[in-house]
């Protein structure tokens, strides 16, 4: 109860710059309201029309179905446990009122992938950064970074408290700036992205040009256009037509014998579409994707090339500068660390389940209940179920020693 209680006295809040003790009253929830969430990432428009949003959008996903967790290792860097911490309930759980740690990572990736680089700061914390580094990590928000300067950055987050994006001053030490890894491939002003993004743009001006109801035609009048009453009856004559195509009900017309009316709204022969195409091909080799990826029928080698080249870089790029920023010299040396874990049964058929059960089991890798709980089955009572045998061998017999051991025990508990 002290612990809470001093937690509470020591609370700090990036926004208010102080300990967050504002009360809520009814105007707050009637006054500023909004039709759609307002803390939600939105692209930039020339991202957003484009295929540009789907490919944010699939990596995101990949990269946020991994776990991050606040974790403690052994001499070796080794998994052992993981902490019990606000980072790591942000990173697992609840990263702010609005979202859970899993949209958290993803709204991370969309915003990197988006500006190129991209902010989380800690917003509530159990004390002021500003005094010591030993504070623990209550709330985390993903911010824009609108100016840069050398010890500190301005960056435009979203505040719960007055429901509206705002800017706030903060020292680099003291939040996390993850810079795109694939930077040079989608950011870059003349990458690869970006000029697939204007040719896309490009593609979509010609359409809108093609289907605005234009008819452009031309007519060859039967006489000679040099004077200024020759051209002033070229002019009646083109506005008659236009009156006949506009008030009739099929957009039908009349024109002389000997008149002549040819229509230019022919498709334009260019090699637009296929740049198009170079450059979407290109960009998914880039990127390591594929449209099997997509679709969902990559095999197992296609997508361990895609994990490897573009979904790991990605979460090494957070869990490093976590550990930099939010791990003080003192954690670290304590062996404690974040790190991601990608289940690797999620690709695994189900007829390929019992042949990998077999081989973990008998090697003692994994016990018969962590293969339960990976496949979905609840533990299994029996104790020998937790322990890494080989059950298709014969256990030794316990010695004379360890049974005389137990009989002592048993008869000092009677």
């Amino acid at each position: 109860m002290a612990e809470v209680l001093t937690r509470f006295q020591n609370a700090w809040n990036a926004f208010l710059g102080r300990a967050p003790t504002r009360q809520y009253t009814k105007w707050d929830g009637w006054n500023g309201g909004f039709s759609y969430r307002p803390d939600r990432t939105k692209l930039n428009i020339t991202n957003e029309r484009s295929i540009v949003a789907s490919i944010y959008n699939r990596i995101a996903i990949d990269v946020a179905a991994v776990q991050i967790q606040h974790v403690r290792t052994d001499e070796n860097n080794r998994y052992v446990e993981t902490m019990s911490s606000g980072l790591n309930n942000c990173l697992t759980l609840d990263a702010n009122m609005d979202q859970t740690g899993r949209a958290f990572i993803q709204d991370i990736v969309m915003s990197m992938f988006d500006e190129g680089c991209v902010a989380v700061v800690p917003v509530d914390t159990t004390k002021d950064p500003n005094r010591t580094d030993s504070y623990d990590i209550l709330t985390m928000r993903v911010g824009k970074i609108k100016e840069w300067h050398p010890y500190y950055v301005e960056v435009e987050a979203y505040n719960e408290n007055s429901g509206k994006k705002e800017t706030i001053t903060c020292d680099k030490k003291d939040i996390a700036i993850i810079e795109n890894p694939l930077y040079a491939v989608m950011n870059e002003p003349n990458s690869t992205l970006k000029r697939l993004v204007r040719k896309l743009n490009l593609l979509d001006s010609i359409d809108e040009q093609s289907s605005a109801g234009k008819l452009d035609l031309i007519i060859q009048l039967p006489y000679t256009i040099r004077n200024d009453t020759r051209k002033e009856q070229a002019e009646k004559r083109r506005a008659d037509i236009e009156r006949q195509l506009a008030n009739s009900k099929y957009g039908i017309a009349y024109a002389d014998a000997t008149e002549h009316i040819t229509q230019l709204n022919r498709p334009v022969e260019n090699n637009l579409m296929n740049q198009i195409q170079y450059l979407t091909s290109m960009l998914y080799s880039q990127l390591g994707l594929t449209e099997e990826i997509f679709n969902g029928t990559a095999n197992e080698q296609t997508l361990l090339n895609y994990y490897n080249t573009t979904v790991e870089p990605i979460l090494s790029a957070i869990t490093d500068e976590f550990k930099r920023k939010f791990l003080t010299k003192t954690a670290r040396t304590q062996h404690q660390s974040i790190m991601f874990f990608r289940d690797p049964f999620k690709l695994v058929p189900i007829n390929n389940i019992a042949d990998i059960a077999d081989k973990f089991t008998r090697n003692e890798i994994l016990s018969s209940n962590e293969i339960r709980g990976i496949i979905g089955f609840k533990p299994s009572s029996d104790p020998k179920a937790d322990q890494l045998v080989n059950s298709n061998l014969n256990q030794p017999e316990e010695t004379e020693d360890e049974g005389a051991n137990k009989v002592v025990e048993e008869m000092l508990n009677e």
